[in-house]
């Protein structure tokens, strides 16, 4: 099972976190990339490179043919799959074995199995290891699933069979939202997998999603290297990750290890892969799925145990067997990963797109932290593919150590130029329901609903305005220099003000690197700016403030007229829910917009009738593009962009 070159068929992070690992080990490496990644950071660090197709990964990176081909072109003997995409799809795997390519993962029929859910779950019972009340979908019509729900009692999850990551997924609370939440689930499981069967799970309230990293040989070895505790999520997608978990004890991760390592076992598992368990209010611990891939929180548990699991990942690939045995396995300290989105939480975490203005992680670095990333300053963030821009990790002799320098690292290393959640995770951090490790995996989004202010992310203070006022009348082509007091209209989100400007009153100077050192009553202090045009990005703390200067002339568009519905992101129209001539209410559902594996609907901000659509279904549209335009017939609220 020797192989000389490695095919990474997937992109962004993962990719470049692969081939670094690779490229230590002696290998060399070729990157596939679409027309929307052609000069990102996995094309060039690879050695070789292959355009496999378009933006739009259906006919790309879920191209198994064109992988395959850009395989044989450039004699790769072995693929990794990285993660997402083809990662968990078993006909790939077996592909590439038919094609004489090492798959760099479990065999085909293990995917395959764990990849059935409901399967899987059977599997688990045979083999003893504890799982969630439910029902397996044998049947798919509404009346049986109807009839299973009812009987499971809610509230219940309704869950995609070929799904991960959150995709295909719908809580019902009630017998009410059942069939919205059996049709949404299906629709996203159709998108993401091409498979819509969908199964029932009891939700187990207040719960905590704990997971336990398994790698196995084929020489009959396996093993766990302990838990990551990936509670912290908002709409079932992981925000911050942590090994070891705060509420595991010895005995709970004895216990969920060997359950960890009997799933496993049970499917003929090789090489890495996780299992997920969901723990309750008791500390009872219930398999939720097995994903069978590497993790993309996978880092926290490479530095607390010291390893390199990519570098395991591809000596099982070779042949070898595990490096270490069991009880040879040592956890030192904790390790915390924060996963940059590029979503607005003052847009309900829209997922956002546009240009990289400013990012250096490298200012960032220091003893114990690290930051895996696919982009760089002056990259493009687009809507075709998850909105994960980079993770942030962090290290420390204690969960406390690890907090502050993940906390100083957020700060050290602000992202400008696409809307993020930098500062949410700062703060998130740092709130006592994370520190005193009582959160449970549905508290962001009870806080999302009531509107918890740290969700939102800060307001600019008064020094910030007065700032951004100094910078706007000291930078050259502003305001003439010979001007050193005068007032002018700044706006900064929802917000506009009239501000005074006093040249004289802070003292301020850049460095190359965009680092603003500043002084405003006799303190100096540090943040970073950058100058885009009309438009000032100032970033401290991990909040990032964009100002503007109004302008003196006419708006050319009224952006939030009601009889107007536009694209509140830049993606593809999935659907249209109505048509021209229809009658509408305020907030109902318009069009569904698809970003970054998101749906989004869009929806009326007024009772209206639909004059006309402007757009088609499968039609690609950008942020602030108009879908349809309404006859209002009262006072309006304004339409909106949310999350299905």
């Amino acid at each position: 099972m020797s192989f000389r070159t490695i095919l990474v068929a997937n992109r962004g992070e993962i990719a470049c976190r692969v081939m670094r690992t690779a490229r230590t080990l002696g290998y060399r490496t070729v990157a596939v990339y679409s027309d929307a990644d052609a000069g990102t950071p996995h094309v060039v660090m690879a050695d070789e490179a292959v355009r496999i197709g378009p933006a739009l990964a259906a006919e790309s990176y879920l191209n198994v043919a064109v992988i395959l081909d850009a395989a044989q072109r450039t004699g790769a003997d072995a693929v990794h799959p990285g993660y997402g995409f083809l990662s968990e799809n078993a006909a790939f795997a077996q592909a590439c074995a038919d094609a004489g390519m090492v798959f760099i993962g479990p065999p085909a029929a293990a995917i395959a199995a764990m990849g059935d859910k409901a399967g899987a779950k059977r599997r688990m019972i045979a083999a003893g290891v504890p799982t969630v009340p439910g029902y397996p979908g044998d049947e798919q019509g509404d009346e049986r699933l109807i009839a299973e729900a009812e009987a499971l009692g809610f509230p219940l999850l309704v869950k995609a069979v070929a799904g991960g990551g959150g995709r295909g997924m719908r809580l019902a609370g009630s017998a009410a939202e059942l069939p919205e939440a059996l049709a949404g689930a299906r629709r996203e499981a159709l998108a993401a997998f091409g498979d819509a069967t969908l199964m029932l799970e009891r939700l187990i309230t207040q719960g905590r999603h704990i997971e336990i990293q398994v790698f196995a040989d084929a020489h009959g070895n396996a093993l766990h290297l302990g838990e990551r505790d990936c509670t912290a999520q908002r709409r079932r997608q992981k925000v911050i990750e942590e090994a070891p978990s705060p509420i595991v004890t010895a005995t709970m991760r004895e216990s969920m290890g060997r359950d960890a390592v009997a799933a496993a076992l049970a499917v003929g598992y090789r090489g890495a892969g996780t299992v997920e368990f969901i723990v309750d209010a008791e500390l009872k611990h219930y398999f939720l799925e097995m994903n069978t891939r590497l993790q993309v929180e996978h880092p926290v548990t490479e530095m607390i145990t010291g390893l390199d699991l990519v570098e395991w990942q591809l000596r099982v690939a070779a042949g070898e067997a595990l490096p270490l045995r069991q009880e040879q396995i040592r956890f030192e300290g904790h390790a915390i990963e924060a996963r940059l989105y590029a979503e607005d939480p003052c847009a309900g975490f829209a997922p956002q797109t546009g240009t990289v203005l400013h990012f250096r992680p490298e200012d960032a670095l220091r003893t114990g932290v690290r930051i895996d990333a696919g982009i760089v300053q002056g990259g493009k963030v687009t809507p075709h593919y998850d909105p994960m821009l980079a993770k942030v990790i962090a290290h420390g002799c204690n969960r406390d150590d690890a907090i502050r320098r993940l906390i100083a690292a957020l700060e050290d290393a602000p992202l400008l130029g696409v809307a993020n959640n930098g500062r949410v995770l700062r703060d998130l951090l740092d709130h006592e329901r994370f520190r005193g490790a009582s959160l449970h995996t549905a508290l962001l989004d009870e806080w999302a609903a009531g509107d918890e202010p740290i969700l939102q992310g800060p307001r600019p203070t008064e020094d910030d305005w007065q700032l951004a006022a100094a910078l706007f009348a000291g930078q050259s082509g502003w305001r003439p220099a010979s001007v050193a007091d005068f007032e002018l209209t700044l706006s900064c989100g929802d917000e506009t003000r009239r501000v005074g400007a006093h040249t004289t009153a802070i003292e301020w100077a850049i460095d190359a690197h965009g680092r603003l050192r500043y002084t405003h009553d006799g303190i100096t202090r540090h943040a970073t700016m950058h100058c885009d045009g009309d438009t000032l990005h100032l970033a401290r703390d991990a909040a990032v403030f964009v100002f503007r200067e109004a302008s003196p002339l006419p708006a050319a568009e009224k952006r939030n007229d009601p009889a107007v519905a536009r694209a509140g992101v830049a993606g593809t129209v999935a659907r249209l829910e109505v048509g021209a001539g229809d009658t509408v209410e305020a907030g109902q559902t318009l069009a569904v917009i698809e970003a970054m594996k998101m749906e989004m609907r869009v929806t009326a901000g007024a009772n209206g009738i639909v004059s006309a659509v402007r757009v088609l279904a499968g039609t690609q549209v950008e942020a602030g593009a108009i879908l349809m335009e309404l006859e209002i017939e009262e006072a309006p609220c304004l339409p909106t962009t949310k999350p299905s």
